[in-house]
């Protein structure tokens, strides 16, 4: 019995040392098992891990600062920051909802619906008001709302509202360029992007900033135009006028110097304030002396002139038949666009006057091929170079795909389309003796308030020859002596220029039509030493059309103010200084 027990205890002992090996082995398995997880945890997924933590206790919201300010040539403010908040919510914390929602969209001017919407949210962090005005964060301050946060942002702010809109352009919520020079300058204006990052708490809940803005570049650059603030209000406020007047679609000018190819103003009519471009239709911002083509009419008249002088196949004082205002090409009949009948008539004379007919007796003796090469030597149907997005090159056919008709047409401006910027550049080339100068609108760039990289003039090519350039200055100061550009005269400085009226091409019935008119007039002052080439181009006005009667007095309403303000003596102050000399 005894030894029964004996082997019975044994029997027991040994089952117990195998269950405590069993579970000494599990437990090592799980403590292994368990080190190893926190080891694949703590090492290899450490990096993962973190950054999990931190989006559900952290939240980043991006602000952007210093913008570069856009000046004119003499360092007038055009485009600037000013300080702001924008307003966030969390609206796990907000404990009155209705009361809330009434008094945001209340102060700061919001749709009541949205805002209800956006508190109803199940996120921790909500915009409500991106770069609010300063009063009314203010006034939302004092209600001391639960749940509702700010952040300090900047805000683009164009001083001058609607002064050169077209040509800045504007920004986007975030700071990004979306129009004009913001948009082109983007790289170098853009200024810099801070994280401000909020520490939140396991319910989500803002608790304060952990981590300040970063980097400490405030501004990359700022930029100088070649615009002067002063000529461009000139130009804006005379073509404004005149649109008015004649009830006119729009309106168009361009101000440059013909030496530099600078552009001392570009202005569109109808207006927009990049401040609240939002409230203005789409088409308004759009700058149509860079982006829309239109048919020039007989301010092309001295292309066709220069071609013809420089190969040498006419003189000033050649004489033309032109067929007393009637002439048939094929089947189609071409007549003077005033009903004149006029029979022989000098180069000089179908510049002055204006002659349809005459304009094609020139170009029949200069030959398509010539007057094709003349054409794009003039920088037609091509890109000016202009730093400005949204460029148009124009329509100009190639030569092999002109028609019987197509060289009569072209010499007169039509069956071409030109875009305002090439219209100036081109007559720039006639002023400055011969010369296509790039058109510039970007003056210098600018950091920590000194110049470090200045646009000089770029020379594209030599167009014509001094001697072309001084014979059709002289043709081109007898429109406006005793041609059809007299009221664009000024007294006691010669002007050099030419009129035009285009009728407008109806693509529908596609015909030209007899009630549209594009009205222009085009020329530089003084004549022989040209400081200013202007353009002027009034877009369908109502009653009166002609370029003589509509345009040139905006012509010579900017050129005497903007020559004024130039310091360019008339010829009886030359005299007044010669006398006192």
């Amino acid at each position: 019995m005894a030894k029964q027990n004996k082997q019975t205890a044994g029997t027991f002992r040994d089952g117990i040392e195998g269950r405590i090996k069993v579970v000494s082995v599990l437990l090592f398995l799980f403590g292994a098992a368990l080190i190893a997880r926190l080891a694949f945890l703590q090492i290899i997924q450490h990096d993962t891990l973190v950054a999990k933590s931190e989006k559900q206790y952290l939240s980043t919201v991006k602000t952007h600062f210093g913008r570069g300010i856009i000046y004119d040539r003499n360092l007038n403010e055009l485009a600037r920051n000013v300080e702001t908040e924008s307003v966030y919510i969390n609206p796990s914390e907000i404990f009155d909802r209705k009361a809330t929602a009434r008094i945001l969209s209340a102060t700061l001017k919001l749709d009541p619906d949205q805002v209800r919407k956006k508190i109803s949210s199940k996120k921790h962090f909500v915009w409500i008001k991106r770069k609010s005005p300063l009063h009314e964060v203010a006034e939302l301050k004092k209600s001391g709302l639960s749940g509702v946060g700010y952040v300090s942002e900047q805000k683009r702010f164009y001083p001058k509202r609607e002064l050169a809109a077209s040509v800045l352009g504007f920004v986007g919520m975030d700071n990004q360029g979306l129009a004009g020079i913001e948009h082109a300058y983007q790289a170098k204006l853009k200024g810099a992007t801070f994280r401000q990052v909020m520490e939140r708490d396991a319910r989500g809940r803002n608790i304060q900033p952990v981590e300040g803005l970063r980097n400490s570049n405030l501004r990359n650059y700022d930029l100088a135009l070649t615009l002067d603030e002063v000529i461009q209000f000139t130009t804006e406020y005379h073509l404004k006028k005149q649109v008015e007047h004649f009830k006119a679609d729009s309106g168009m000018a361009v101000v440059m110097n013909p030496h530099t190819g600078e552009i001392y103003a570009m202005a569109n009519v109808p207006q927009f304030n990049p401040n609240r471009y939002g409230a203005f239709p789409q088409q308004v911002w759009k700058n149509n002396i860079i982006a829309s083509s239109y048919e020039p009419g007989s301010i092309f008249k001295p292309i066709v002139a220069a071609a013809a002088l420089d190969k040498g196949l006419a003189r000033p004082q050649d004489i033309f038949f032109c067929e007393n205002g009637k002439m048939e090409i094929g089947n189609v009949h071409i007549g003077e666009a005033s009903d004149h009948k006029f029979g022989w008539l000098t180069m000089r004379d179908i510049i002055a006057k204006s002659s349809n007919i005459g304009a094609i007796k020139i170009a029949q003796q200069v030959g398509r091929e010539p007057f094709y090469e003349y054409i794009r030597k003039f920088g037609f149907g091509e890109k000016s170079g202009l730093s400005l997005p949204g460029e148009s090159k124009g329509q100009l056919k190639e030569q092999k795909a002109w028609n019987k008709l197509s060289l009569a047409s072209i010499s007169f401006g039509h069956e071409i389309a030109v875009t305002p910027i090439q219209m100036v550049s081109a007559l720039a080339a006639i002023a400055n003796g011969g010369n296509l100068m790039e058109p510039r609108i970007t003056h210098s760039l600018i950091k920590d308030g000194r110049v470090i990289e200045q646009f000089k003039p770029e020379k594209i090519r030599r167009v014509i020859s001094e001697k072309t350039s001084r014979q059709l200055v002289e043709i081109l100061k007898s429109v406006v002596k005793t041609g059809t550009g007299k009221k664009a005269a000024l007294e006691g400085i010669d002007v050099a220029g030419k009129t035009g009226t285009a009728q407008k091409y109806n693509t529908k019935t596609q015909s030209y039509s007899k009630t549209e008119f594009i009205s222009s007039f085009i020329g530089f002052a003084p004549a022989d030493s040209p400081r200013l080439v202007i353009l002027v181009m009034i877009d369908n006005p109502k009653g009166l059309h002609w370029g003589s009667v509509v345009a040139a007095p905006v012509f010579r309403e900017i050129a005497k103010k903007a020559l004024r303000y130039l310091n360019v003596p008339s010829s009886k102050e030359r005299v007044f200084i010669l006398d006192r000399a």
